[in-house]
């Protein structure tokens, strides 16, 4: 196999066998054996080299520049193009060598991961193509300008120097690295020079035989035949657009082109010169590289970039289209399949499900896309009904249903798709996707292998999970959590026991929130710990004004806190609850934690620990909720609790007249059970004076409710009872 141009092979010389000085100056010495050779430069090699390895030197720094701007580079290809590096194959060795080389002597693996510098390498070859084009362009349109003024000076100054302005004329037609051809008024092409004529490939008297006007091309726009007119017309002195020829072979030619008009000594209309540029290989490495930025390297789909780009198109105003869809799908279990077998393993994943999805969106106005990870959209573009979009989701899990054959092993694959459609009048590119991913996540919270449908009541409450659950760290950090105490009252006379500690959220938007708008965020996102210790230390706090100011008589006050299950697990709840109440000056008894019936049950012995500790300190523990989990009553003796907190579904039954037998005997059974294990019962949402009378009689020890006062400030606590 024949070794490319720009790469290395055995023969190389001497020198480069030994360490270079550095990567750029390698980088540059495999450059210049690979485009001197195609150079029509002045400069001696050593000359050459010494300027290629001052534009690497340029290309390394821009490589690792922070921020990255690859526009840099654009200058690299002007030099190249200022050193006379313009031959056919120039541009595409210099790309060669840069893709080849580049990253392997001028980037630093300690400062840039190997996916992030080719990524940046395949830019700055974007970026130096561009650069090596405008200069290109900027020399061509000079030499068009000295051609232009060479085809003027030959009409006007025939009189004097006729035979000298058209000798110098035809050096330049002839010789000229452009395509020129004269025409007259009427678009008849008169005279060509070689290089336009082996543009067409074919022979000059072909060329000569044919029309201007007959030159057109299916991907033509409007505009270049309007500007033609004018310029037939007198109307125009010249124009300059980009366009394209069909060959007689089939093939494509890309040009940039500029028609001029050339008038006589006494200013009438007489040729049109026509020059061309060949730009077809310069548009087909823009194509490739576009294609590089578009498209997902593992699967081959459409990526994140093109997909908004496509998005935006459809949905913006004038674009002909009225109705959108979207199936936002993501794998259900796919870091399992990484974490387990492998990353490579699950790449092979990835280009199968890809494989088959791409099977299932081959409608018209339909596009699949890869986003990130084991993430695939398939937009539809005016799907003829919402259902249309629903059926594409069903085909795709219909698709991804089989197991997929991977080394040997069956790989069984599920996937949650979010479903969006609607009019493009009521959304934005950004509204879509958000959508789609939220209602994609609901159908994974619903057991995934499946799709949900968009819903907008659904999307909000979504979005305004995701705003507190964000805004909650600068809301503790800004003071924006009080505490209402509502009083536990002691049944048998009706005196005030304590209180439990209610944390509120004082949101600036959304006004006061309770916890069950934001203590299961801060549960899911570890802020519980920082917001109980916050919530711990204000109420012992409180307790103590409370003892200080005689609140509660002979017996001081105590008060109730509740434990998160995130809390329970914390390495560090004994210590801090130590240094709390010392800090304080309050004692243990005073004190009193509460945990959910389900996070004590689930706790084994070692997650126990901590409580035991801080009930052998005299700290209360509280059972709340209790009824609400799946705990075998027998349970209730391995605990260290001290109280249990009957949950107020089972005392609802109370709140008539008479009260409802069943439960009745439920909770006089608990109550009895309780007081053996020699647990104190605690009863909550206690609300009229008939259900407080049924649960004093059944032996309850203590209570909290309406009935008796709603959460509070705590100034207000003396007065609650």
């Amino acid at each position: 196999m024949t070794a490319s141009p720009w790469e290395p092979t055995g023969d190389l010389p001497a020198d480069l066998g030994t360490e270079p000085p550095d990567g750029p100056r390698r980088f540059a010495r495999i450059l210049c054996r690979a485009v001197f050779p195609v150079t029509a430069t002045s400069m001696t090699r050593p000359e050459f080299e010494d300027l290629l390895t001052g534009l690497a030197a340029e290309l390394a720094a821009a490589l690792h520049g922070r921020p990255f701007d690859p526009t840099s580079a654009r200058a690299v290809g002007q030099a190249l193009v200022a050193a006379h590096c313009t031959g056919p194959d120039s541009l595409p060795r210099v790309l060669g060598v840069i893709d080849a080389y580049l990253v392997l002597y001028c980037a630093d693996p300690n400062v840039l991961a190997p996916d992030e510098a080719r990524n940046r390498c395949a830019r700055l070859q974007h970026a130096i193509a561009a650069g090596f084009a405008g200069a290109l362009q900027e020399r061509t349109r000079t030499e068009q300008e000295a051609l232009s003024r060479a085809a003027i000076t030959a009409q006007t100054e025939i009189a004097e120097a006729l035979h000298e302005s058209e000798t110098r004329f035809r050096a330049v037609f002839n010789d000229a690295a452009l395509g020129i051809a004269i025409a007259d008024m009427s678009g008849n092409i008169l005279n060509v020079n070689d290089a336009l004529a082996r543009m067409f490939g074919g022979s000059a008297h072909h060329v000569r035989s044919r029309n201007l006007l007959d030159l057109t091309h299916p991907e033509d726009s409007p505009d270049v035949w309007r500007m033609q007119r004018e310029l037939m017309r007198g109307q125009r002195e010249h124009y300059q657009v980009e366009k394209s020829y069909a060959r007689a072979d089939g093939t494509v030619l890309w040009t940039n082109l500029t028609v001029s008009l050339l008038r006589d000594a006494d200013g009438e209309p007489r040729y049109m010169m026509t020059m061309m540029e060949d730009i077809s290989e310069r548009r087909l490495l823009h194509l490739r590289l576009r294609y590089q930025a578009t498209h997902d390297e593992l699967t081959d789909l459409p990526n994140r970039s093109l997909f908004f780009e496509r998005l935006e198109q459809a949905i913006a105003t004038g674009s002909g289209c009225d109705r959108v869809g979207l199936c936002y799908l993501d794998l259900d279990g796919f870091k399992a399949v990484n974490d387990s077998l492998g990353h490579a393993v699950g790449d092979q994943l990835l280009i199968a499900v890809a494989e088959r999805l791409r099977a299932c969106a081959t409608g018209p106005g339909q596009l699949l896309a890869r986003i990130g990870g084991d993430e695939f959209v398939a937009l539809v573009i005016d799907p003829p009904t919402p259902r249309a979009v629903t059926e594409l989701a069903e085909r795709a899990l219909e698709a991804l249903s089989s197991p997929v054959e991977l080394g040997g092993r069956e790989l069984m694959v599920r996937a949650s798709i979010g479903v969006v459609e609607g009019s493009t009048r009521d959304l934005t590119a950004a509204e879509v996707l958000r959508s789609a991913d939220i209602t994609m996540y609901r159908a994974k919270a619903e057991g995934g292998n499946r799709f949900a449908l968009a819903d907008p009541d659904s999307d909000a409450r979504a979005i305004s999970r995701h705003h507190l659950t964000h805004h909650l760290p600068a809301a503790l950090r800004g003071a924006e959590f009080f505490i209402e105490y509502q009083p536990l009252v002691k049944m048998r006379d009706g005196s005030l026991e304590g209180a439990e500690a209610l944390v509120r959220w004082s949101h600036p938007r959304h006004g006061v929130l309770g916890p069950d708008r934001f203590i299961p965020l801060a549960e899911h996102t570890g802020l519980i710990v920082p917001l109980g210790r916050w919530v711990l230390r204000e109420a012992v706090r409180q307790a103590c004004q409370w003892q200080v100011r005689g609140i509660g008589g002979a017996r001081p006050l105590k008060v109730n806190v509740n434990l998160s299950p995130r809390q329970l697990h914390h390495p560090e709840l004994v210590e801090d609850t130590i240094a709390v109440l010392e800090e304080a000056g309050l004692p243990p008894s005073s004190l009193c934690l509460e945990v959910t019936e389900t996070a004590m049950i689930r706790a084994d012995e070692n997650e126990l620990r901590p409580l035991r500790q801080l009930a052998d300190l005299g700290v209360g523990i509280a059972l709340d909720d209790f009824g609400t989990g799946y705990s075998n009553l027998a349970n209730l003796r391995r605990l260290p609790a001290s109280t249990l907190k009957l949950d107020r579904s089972f005392t609802q039954g109370l709140q008539r007249a008479p009260a409802d037998p069943v439960d009745l005997k439920i909770v006089e059974g608990i109550v009895s059970l309780a007081h053996t294990l020699e647990l104190s019962v605690t009863v909550e949402g206690v609300e009229t004076s008939t259900q407080a009378e049924q649960l004093r009689d059944l032996g309850c020890d203590s209570a909290q409710g309406w009935y008796y006062a709603r959460p509070g400030p705590p100034e207000r606590l003396p007065e609650a009872v």
